[in-house]
Formats: structure tokens, C-alpha cells, sequence
């Protein structure tokens, strides 16, 4: 481990050690230990100053504790390359009962690292008055440790909050406005960080969304919060003005929102592309795209151009009609798609396979 020890403090940067108090001789003088495995038996290290040395044997024994409970070289690297305060931890202290915790819920080390690399910022918390109480929040609400745990690797931030006050008032918020618990629990889940807001601009976001039309019952309203939450009120007339570009009314925009809120959080480039894609190259009008907002989140170079010169080849062959079952064609998964739309021509177009794994190939470039 003094290889690894000697290679992690040569990848601190100067700023992450002059942050925790140390002058650039110090910072010389780190460098220095990191070129000696000996160092802290030297007796030249008797001449350094004592919090290097401190660091310097912090951090071994630091590597050592991740290494013995099943960390790997990488991984250990990886936290302290994201979280270099880390290596300066009191290891028995500050660190084992956190790593003991952690494995009392997970499945393994890799499950931990997980948890870590999400944020290893959630080290700085507090056990007791911070990690263990919102573990125990989420579980409670959530209703089992698996998901408790796959939330805590979408966003290890949530250990350092104190979630009753921080996420329950806006939790409470969508439950008296009927929003089923199903929904909720799902969001809270998988998108963690909507529900880290001031319940006051949580609740003027919510009532937004109900006067768009949304029916609280449906996954889209809690979705909608979510997309809105996520931008600011220029964002959102900056997108509005890219769909009118393309002939959308204010009406429609609101419809294709209603029934895909993500259409609203794409960027500017990806709606350009995707309305140039419907309505130059397949020839729709601008409300093809409106009524069918789910597509607009395709990728246009990996499947809608792809796609969309397999069909006008097919067309070209007379082995569709204009405008036939495009939706579903462009959504289908990619086994059904050859299935339904390639091989049953192979004869009439041969190399129909070859040209449409081309032009996959073209959108890696």
C-alpha cells in the first residue's frame, strides 16, 4: 500500500492541501514523503513539520482501514482524488464507524464504493446526529433498506440533511393535493433531489403545475414538478421560443408538456434538431411532433437519422406508405425494429442491414 500511499499524494493537487492549512514548504515537504516508503522511520522526518508527518501517517493507516475492508486500489485512488480530507481522517475516529454502518446495510465494498462515489463528500457527516437518522427517514418512508439504499447511490447529499424538515413538508405537500403515495415514494426514489427545496417555492411550483391542466393522479404531474423545479423561468421561455420557431402555438407547447413534461428540459440543439428531423426531412407538419412529444427525447444521430433513411429507402421501394406507423417504427426496440423492418426485405434490398449499421456507425464518429 506505500506505492498507492506515494501515487495518491503525488495526484493531490496544491490547492486541496494548502485548503487544509498547509504552506507550500509543507506541501514540498509532503511531496518529499511520498518518494520515501521509509519516510516515517527516517530520521529526517524528525526535521519536518509535525502536520505533514501527521498527514503522512494518517493517510497510510487511512489506506490501509479502506484496503482491509475490501477496497480496491482504484477505488481507494478514486475517494481520495474526489475527497482528499480523507486522508487526513482520525482512521479508527472519524472513519471505521461510517465504513461499519455502511456495511451493516450494504450487500459489499462494491455496494459501499457505490454509495461513496455518488458523493464521497457524505464522509464529512456527522454519524449519529446526520447519516443514521436520514438513513432511517428514508426508510421509513420508503419502506425497505434495498430502496433506501438505491437512493442513497442516486444522491449520497441526502445523508447530510436533516429530511424531516428538509423533504417531508414537500412530501406532505403533494399528498393533500391527492398525489398517490406510489408516485411520490417512486420519485423520492430515483430523483432524490426535487424534494430538497424550500416547501414555499415547492408548493408555488406545485400550484403551477396544477393550473397547466395536470392531473394529480397521473405520473406526469409529479414529473412536471420536477422538470420546473429544474429550471428557471428564462430557461423555460427560451425553450417555449424554440418550439414556436417551428410553427408550435402556445396551446400545443402546453399539450406536448402535459403529456411528456421532459420535452420541456431538452436543449435548444436537441429540439432544433429533432422538429428539423419530423418536419423537413419526414415531411410532418409542426403538431405531428406536438401530439408525440415522447419522441422528440430519441437521439437523432443513434435512431432518428438512422431510422429515418431506412424508412425512405422502404419508401423509395414502394414497401410502405408515406407516413406509415413512423412513431412506432422510430420507438420500437433495436432486435424488433431489424425484425420488422429489415429482414423481411433482404431480397427486394440487399445490404438494407449493412447500410442501416453504416449509418449507426456514422453517429459514433
Amino acid at each position: 500500500m506505500s506505492n498507492l500511499f506515494r501515487r495518491i499524494l503525488l495526484l493531490r493537487s496544491p490547492s486541496s492541501v494548502f485548503a487544509h492549512g498547509f504552506s507550500e514548504s509543507s506541501l514540498r515537504s509532503l511531496r518529499y514523503l511520498s518518494t520515501s516508503s521509509e519516510i516515517v522511520s527516517s530520521p529526517k522526518s524528525a526535521s519536518l513539520p509535525s502536520n505533514a508527518v501527521q498527514l503522512n501517517n494518517k493517510g497510510k493507516a487511512v489506506i490501509d482501514l479502506l484496503a482491509n475492508h475490501g477496497f480496491s486500489e482504484s477505488q481507494i485512488s478514486y475517494l481520495a482524488e474526489r475527497y482528499p480530507p480523507i486522508l487526513s481522517f482520525n482512521p479508527e475516529k472519524n472513519l471505521l464507524p461510517k465504513l461499519l454502518f455502511f456495511q451493516s446495510k450494504a450487500h459489499s465494498s462494491s455496494e459501499i464504493f457505490e454509495i461513496l462515489r455518488s458523493d464521497p463528500w457524505v464522509l464529512s457527516n456527522s454519524l449519529n446526529k446526520r447519516i443514521i437518522p436520514a438513513f432511517d427517514y428514508l426508510q421509513a418512508v420508503l419502506g425497505s433498506e434495498e430502496k433506501t439504499l438505491a437512493t442513497i447511490k442516486q444522491f449520497a447529499r441526502i445523508l447530510g440533511l436533516d429530511l424531516r424538515n428538509a423533504v417531508g413538508p414537500n412530501i406532505e405537500i403533494l399528498k393533500q393535493i391527492g398525489v398517490p403515495d406510489s408516485n411520490i415514494l417512486k420519485y423520492l426514489q430515483y430523483q432524490p433531489r426535487v424534494f430538497m427545496t424550500n416547501s414555499i417555492q415547492f408548493k408555488e411550483t406545485v400550484e403551477r403545475v396544477k393550473e397547466m391542466g395536470f392531473n394529480t393522479q397521473q405520473w406526469q404531474f409529479v414529473d412536471a414538478v420536477f422538470c420546473l423545479r429544474s429550471m428557471t423561468k428564462s430557461t423555460w421561455d427560451k425553450k417555449v421560443e424554440a418550439y414556436r420557431k417551428w410553427g408550435l402555438s402556445e396551446e400545443e407547447i402546453r399539450s406536448a408538456f402535459r403529456k411528456h413534461p421532459r420535452c420541456m428540459t431538452f436543449s435548444e440543439d436537441k429540439i432544433n434538431g429533432a422538429m428539423d428531423f419530423f418536419i423537413n426531412k419526414m415531411e410532418y407538419e409542426s403538431s405531428f411532433a406536438a401530439r408525440r412529444p415522447i419522441l422528440l427525447q430519441l437521439s437523432l444521430k443513434k435512431r432518428l437519422l438512422p431510422r429515418g433513411h431506412v424508412y425512405e429507402v422502404l419508401l423509395s421501394k414502394g414497401l410502405i406508405k408515406k407516413h406509415q406507423n413512423l412513431p412506432f417504427l422510430l420507438k420500437s426496440p433495436e432486435k424488433h425494429f431489424i425484425e420488422k423492418y429489415i429482414n423481411p426485405h433482404k431480397e427486394q434490398i440487399p445490404g438494407l442491414l449493412e447500410l442501416y449499421e453504416e449509418k449507426l456507425m456514422d453517429s459514433k464518429r
